[in-house]
C-alpha cells in the first residue's frame, strides 16, 4: 500500500531544521490536493446519482474508522447550520462508536460484522447515500458497510487512498485519490486525510447546489439561529432582494428566520404564498423568484 511506504526522500526528517521539516509537510499537503484532481469525473457521477436518491427523502450516511471516520463527521455535521439539511437525515457509523471521536479505538476497525451490523441498526435502504471512507482502502469495518448498504440497494461511494483498495470492490461509486507514501509513513491523517477532506467538500458542497440550497453563490437554506448567521442571513437577503439591513431583518422575522421565505416576502408577497410557491417548486429559489417576478434572476 503506497500510504505505508516508506519514502527515501524522509528518511533523515528528524535530522532536519524546523523549517526543513515544515516545508517538506507543506508539500505533501500541496500534493494532496493536486491528487484530487483524477477524481473529479468520479465525484461528479456520485453527485449526480446521490442527488435524485436524496430528493426521494434519502439520508447521508457517512462511515469509516480513526482520522477517515473523524473526518466524515466533521462534513455531514456542518451541513444542517449550513445548508439546514435535517439531522435525522444524516447517519454516522464511526468504529468504535462516537467515542472513538476523541478516543482512540483502533482494534474496532478490524471488525466487518460490526460495520454490517451497523447498517442493519440504521436501516439503509436504496435512497440513503453511503459514503465509505480508509485511506487504505483494506478496513474491514468500513468494508462492512459498504458490503452491507450495496446489499440493500443504497448509492454507495467508495472514498480511499490506495488504487488496489479493496473497498472499491464493494461500492458503486469509486473515488481514488492517490496521494502516495506520508512524509512519515503510514501517518495518513497527513496528506491522506487530506485529500479526503477535499474530496468531501467538494462532493456534499455539490449536492447541497443540486439540490437548490444554494442561490447566486450565497447559502439561502441556512437559518438565523444565532447573532453571526441574523448578520449573514439578513445581507443574503438584502443582496439577493435588493434592500435595506432593516427592511432584510423585517422580512427575516415574517419568515421566522428561514432565508429563502424572507426573499420571497421581500419581493412583495405573502408569507404563506412564499411557502407554497417554494413547495410547488421543491425549494428552488430561483424557480419561485422567476414565477414571482418574472425574471430570470
Amino acid at each position: 500500500m503506497h500510504t505505508e511506504q516508506i519514502s527515501s526522500r524522509y528518511v533523515d526528517l528528524d535530522s532536519w531544521s524546523t523549517a526543513e521539516v515544515i516545508a517538506a509537510m507543506y508539500e505533501g499537503q500541496l500534493s494532496a490536493a493536486a491528487a484530487v484532481r483524477g477524481a473529479l469525473g468520479a465525484i461528479g457521477a456520485a453527485v449526480d446519482d446521490a442527488v435524485p436518491a436524496l430528493e426521494r427523502g434519502g439520508r447521508i450516511v457517512y462511515a469509516g474508522a480513526g482520522t477517515s471516520g473523524r473526518i466524515g463527521v466533521q462534513d455531514g455535521s456542518e451541513l444542517p447550520p449550513t445548508y439546514d439539511w435535517p439531522p435525522e437525515r444524516l447517519v454516522f457509523a464511526m468504529a468504535g462508536g462516537l467515542d472513538a471521536l476523541v478516543r482512540s479505538a483502533e482494534g474496532a476497525e478490524d471488525d466487518e460484522a460490526a460495520g454490517a451490523q451497523a447498517m442493519m441498526d440504521a436501516r439503509i435502504i436504496a435512497n440513503d447515500v453511503v459514503i465509505g471512507l480508509a485511506a487504505s482502502g483494506t478496513t474491514p469495518f468500513t468494508i462492512g458497510v459498504l458490503r452491507a448498504s450495496s446489499a440493500a440497494g443504497a448509492v454507495t461511494i467508495a472514498v480511499a487512498n490506495n488504487a488496489a483498495a479493496p473497498l472499491f470492490e464493494v461500492a458503486r461509486h469509486r473515488i481514488l485519490a492517490d496521494t502516495g507514501s506520508e512524509v512519515i509513513a503510514g501517518s495518513t491523517r497527513m496528506k491522506a486525510g487530506t485529500a479526503q477532506k477535499i474530496v468531501l467538500n467538494l462532493f456534499s458542497t455539490a449536492v447541497m447546489v443540486k439540490m437548490g440550497r444554494v442561490y447566486r453563490g450565497l447559502m439561502v437554506d441556512m437559518r438565523a439561529r444565532n447573532a453571526k448567521l441574523s448578520r449573514r442571513a439578513e445581507a443574503i437577503v438584502s443582496e439577493i432582494v435588493g434592500c435595506g439591513k432593516g427592511d432584510a431583518a423585517r422580512y427575516l422575522g415574517q419568515a421566522d428566520g428561514d432565508v429563502k421565505t424572507a426573499i420571497l416576502i421581500g419581493f412583495g408577497i405573502g408569507r404563506s404564498e412564499a411557502s407554497e410557491l417554494l413547495q410547488r417548486h421543491g425549494g428552488n429559489l430561483r424557480s419561485a423568484i422567476k414565477e414571482c417576478t418574472g425574471k430570470n434572476d
